[in-house]
């Protein structure tokens, strides 16, 4: 048990800082294009592995890592502590919720059933990224409804910006997963002992 203790931080961690590495390749590779903050990238693809390894628990913390080294770094926007905790606490942890469908991705891995993985590995994305969604566009509303233009609803402006990366993103990076898992479905399996 203590070795698979181990093991699950190590990977919490390894993972945590790669999603945050891939996010910052989406900033070289002139991504983040949001003035408010935001980009399409893959950086939700290591959160989502290991919630699909290690269930809720592995998700939420590789997303909490994810939100924490934005911010212990300096890569945020931020005019509050609650907007803070908000887009980058909150948000990123939600990408973890994704866990939810941890067994079924794995048992399609498993059986080589490539619809019900692409099913599953869609829901349980779509379930995280909805959750990081809703995080952004509550603190869209809150904290940036004096960007709206003249006229326009803050609803309807924090829906359209933050909208307009999560919805390539989340379509990315659902992809991407299911071709890793489709190319190496062994570290896609489920670990019983720990989830």
């Amino acid at each position: 048990m203590k070795k698979n203790n181990t093991l699950f931080l190590v990977e919490v961690a390894i993972f945590g800082a790669l999603a945050y590495l891939l996010d910052l390749l989406a900033g070289v590779l002139s991504l983040k294009i949001w003035a408010q903050g935001g980009s399409i990238s893959i950086a939700m693809v290591p959160v989502f592995i290991m919630a699909f390894r290690w269930g809720l628990k592995g998700g939420i913390l590789s997303g909490l890592i994810l939100g924490l080294l934005q911010v212990v770094t300096g890569q945020l926007i931020g005019v509050d502590l609650v907007q803070l905790f908000l887009d980058y606490i909150v948000a990123f942890s939600a990408l973890g919720f994704a866990g939810i469908l941890a067994k079924q991705v794995s048992n399609s891995a498993r059986n080589d059933n490539f619809k019900k993985l692409v099913l599953y590995v869609s829901v349980a994305s779509f379930v995280g990224c909805g959750l990081r969604f809703l995080a952004h566009y509550a603190a869209g509303i809150i904290f940036f409804g004096y960007l709206a233009p003249e006229g326009q609803s803050v609803w309807i402006y924090s829906l359209l910006y933050n909208g307009s990366y999560m919805l390539p993103s989340f379509i990315i990076a659902t992809i991407v997963t299911v071709l890793l898992i489709k190319t190496v479905p062994r570290i896609f399996t489920f670990n019983n002992s720990v989830a």
